[in-house]
Order: C-alpha cells, then sequence, then structure tokens
C-alpha cells in the first residue's frame, strides 16, 4: 500500500499536469452510463433555405416564385397532403414514419439581421438585442448541468473550428476535440522507464483505499489523475478505432458523418456529456443552389440517421436529441443565378425517439410577405426553452433572462 510519505516523495507525476488537456482533466468525474438526456446541436452554417427543405408543394406561390429551384409533389419526401421534405432527406423521411422527427416551422426572432454573424450572434447567445454578450446559451446552461452526474463535462463541440459563442463565457464544463489533432496524455517518452514507473504511480495511487481520512490531497489526485489517465486512453481508443471506420467507409476526419460517429462513441462510452455542438458549413446559396444544397442536406441525412440506428444498439437514442438551426433562411423568389438570398423566418428539426412527430406550427404563407421575406411566427427562444425546461431539466429564465412558452413537440419524460 502506498503511503501519504511515499506518494508526496514520488509525486513526479504532478509535474506532467502542464501535458494533461485542460478538457480531458474534466472527465475525471464522467456521468454513470445511460441515465441523463443528451442534446446534439447542428449547425447550418451560412443561412439554410428553409423554403427548399421542407417544402410547401401545392403552393402555387411556389411554383411560380421558384421556377428553376422548385420541387413537384412526385418528387418530395411526403409530410402530408401540402408539405414535403427535401427529396434528399430519405432517411428523415423514415425518421418521420418512425415518430422521431419533429419539424417546428415559421421559426424566427423579432427585427431579424440578414448579416451572418449579428443574425449568428443572436441565435448563439440566445439574445435578441442588437449587442449581444460574450456568453453563449449553452455556457450559460453549465451550472444547471453540472449539477448532475454529468461531472465537469457537461457541453462539448466537436470540430476543426475555433470555439462556437453558443458555448463560450464560462470558465469550466466545455472543451473542443479536434479529430484532426489527436492529442494524448505523456508520461514520458514512449517505452521508456520514466513512462512505465508514472503508470505505475498511476496503478500504486488507484491501490490507495478510498476511506483513508489521513490527507485530503489524496483522494483527489488519485481520482483526478488516474481518471484523466484512464479517460485519455478511452479517448485514443475511441479516435483510434474511429480511423479505421473512416478509411472503410470514405468519411474523413472532418466530415459531419465522422463528427457524428464520435458524438455516437462517446455517448455509447459514457462519458456523461450532456450536449454536443457541431456545425457544416456552406449554405450560403447565392448561386447555383440546388446541387450544393442537395449535397449539403445529403451529408446532414446520413449523419443523423446514422447516429440514431447506431445509437439503437444500446438503447441510448431513447435519450438523445438532435437539434438542428441555421442563422437565418433565403427569400421566397429565387434569383437571377439560380439561388436566394439572405432572408429571415425558417425551419428547424428536432430528432429521437422523444419528439411528438410531424409538423409543428403551421407553415409561413408565400404571398403575405416583409421585404420578400417569411413572417416567422415562433421565436426560437421557444424551442430553446422547450429543450432547456423539458428535456435537459435547466432553468430556462437562467440562460435566455427571462421566461418562455414551451413548446408541444416533446413526449413526458
Amino acid at each position: 500500500m502506498l503511503s501519504r510519505r511515499e506518494f508526496l516523495k514520488r509525486s513526479s507525476l504532478i509535474a506532467t499536469a502542464p501535458l494533461i488537456p485542460g478538457f480531458v482533466e474534466r472527465t475525471a468525474l464522467a456521468a454513470e452510463p445511460g441515465k441523463d438526456a443528451i442534446l446534439v446541436v447542428l449547425e447550418m452554417t451560412g443561412g439554410n433555405d428553409g423554403l427548399n427543405t421542407v417544402i410547401p408543394y401545392r403552393d402555387d406561390a411556389y411554383h411560380s416564385m421558384r421556377p428553376t429551384l422548385r420541387f413537384q409533389a412526385n418528387q418530395v419526401v411526403k409530410v402530408n397532403d401540402d408539405l414535403g421534405l427535401h427529396p434528399i432527406l430519405q432517411q428523415f423521411g423514415q425518421l418521420l414514419q418512425q415518430s422521431k422527427l419533429a419539424i417546428i416551422q415559421g421559426v424566427g426572432y423579432p427585427n431579424p439581421d440578414r448579416s451572418h454573424f449579428e443574425s449568428m450572434d443572436r441565435w448563439q447567445s440566445g439574445e435578441v438585442t442588437a449587442k449581444v454578450s460574450g456568453t453563449g446559451w449553452l455556457a450559460k446552461s453549465v451550472p444547471d448541468l453540472a449539477k448532475g452526474k454529468g461531472g465537469g463535462v457537461p457541453v462539448m463541440h466537436i470540430g476543426s473550428e475555433k470555439l462556437p459563442l453558443a458555448c463560450r463565457g464560462t470558465s469550466q464544463g466545455v472543451f473542443t476535440i479536434n479529430q484532426e489533432q489527436p492529442f494524448e496524455l505523456k508520461l514520458g517518452l514512449a517505452g521508456s522507464e520514466e513512462e512505465a514507473a508514472r503508470k505505475k504511480l498511476l496503478a500504486d495511487v488507484a491501490a490507495v483505499g478510498s476511506d483513508d481520512k489521513t490527507d485530503e490531497l489524496l483522494p483527489f489526485i488519485q481520482r483526478r489523475h488516474l481518471q484523466t489517465y484512464t479517460s485519455v486512453e478511452k479517448l485514443k481508443a475511441i479516435l483510434k478505432d474511429m480511423t479505421k471506420e473512416q478509411a472503410r467507409t470514405g468519411f474523413g476526419p472532418g466530415s459531419l458523418y465522422a463528427k457524428f460517429d464520435l458524438i455516437g462513441r462517446l455517448i455509447e462510452g459514457g462519458f456523461g456529456t450532456r450536449v454536443f455542438y457541431t456545425a457544416i458549413d456552406g449554405f450560403d446559396t447565392h448561386g447555383n443552389q440546388a446541387q450544393t444544397q442537395q449535397n449539403l442536406l445529403q451529408q446532414i441525412d446520413q449523419a443523423v440517421g446514422y447516429l440514431f440506428q447506431r445509437l439503437q444498439r444500446t438503447g441510448d437514442d431513447a435519450r438523445t436529441l438532435v437539434m438542428t438551426f441555421s442563422e437565418f433562411g433565403r427569400r421566397v423568389a429565387e434569383n437571377g443565378s439560380k439561388g436566394t438570398d439572405h432572408g429571415s423566418g425558417s425551419c428547424m428539426f428536432v430528432v429521437g425517439p422523444g419528439v411528438k412527430a410531424g409538423p409543428v406550427g403551421h407553415h409561413p404563407s408565400l404571398t403575405d410577405l416583409t421585404d420578400g421575406d417569411l413572417k416567422y411566427h415562433t421565436d426560437f427562444r421557444r424551442v430553446y426553452a422547450t429543450l432547456l425546461e423539458n428535456w435537459l431539466r435547466v432553468d430556462s429564465k437562467m440562460v435566455l433572462g427571462e421566461r418562455f412558452e414551451t413548446m408541444n413537440f416533446l413526449k413526458k419524460a
């Protein structure tokens, strides 16, 4: 048994602390797997054209204002007698049939801004003032999320881009995994005596009885450093296995499929993260929109469909939801470049077994417009409030600054 005196004498492990990724150390108190609800947030960067995502295919105004971009009734994935999904969203169509897809229509915010940066800041902060704070809505959720069994890592960003505003503004509980730059815990030169000695020290620390009350530091070091090491090893194994899978499927580490693959593996592995945030860029379709949007929506369709197929194996699908959003929609009329320009109101998807499936709210009018834009009828903060209060069990007023009426797109917990 390692005594306190011996441990303190041999505590060269502490000297490695600067080499330990801060986010990994905060995984030391990961949640017990299979307990907490999980939300995956997918940002569709650039302003997705909601009108060609959720399509009012029987509306004459739709066909007259989109002579080259329109879809006919026999092309769409039918939702009902009036609405259809983009033809490429085949797996979303299956999710709808399985009662796992909610389609929230007419979403926006007061006094919309057509600037990518200004509008995205409002969505990511959960604020609609002219100048938003530097704290994101998910960062504001961290104190409540951390109260559960999620330990110190309630929010994880997956991607190579900088940490999004939605996740910024908190000093703990948020970290990034960039699959293109693998990390590792270095205990010394690989295969060296130093590395072997430090690994043995970790094992020795693990053997110290948890009922040892002689020193408060020791249980802390035991818990943090041992679990940090094992967490890193677990993550390295996941990423190594993913590399093999990507070679087989052809999806690279930066692809949306790979990001959702990692999210699925982390959920299955019980890391305890409550919210995952990732993004797919390219939706600013001013010209030649048809092929660009189809390619992007296909990636989303494949990634989301795959995630739920994977999680079904362990039953983790029942505690997982995916929410999509984009900073704004596009104008109703197509432009002269076979594209669409910046607009306002659009649609959102919430996916998972926990939703009440089908359209939520009516599709905005295509003839009663504001400067060529759809009129929104659902403030996006109502969607946030619903997911915060009724799914993540977070005080939405603390996050959004005021109380918003929740919506009826979730089944009762």
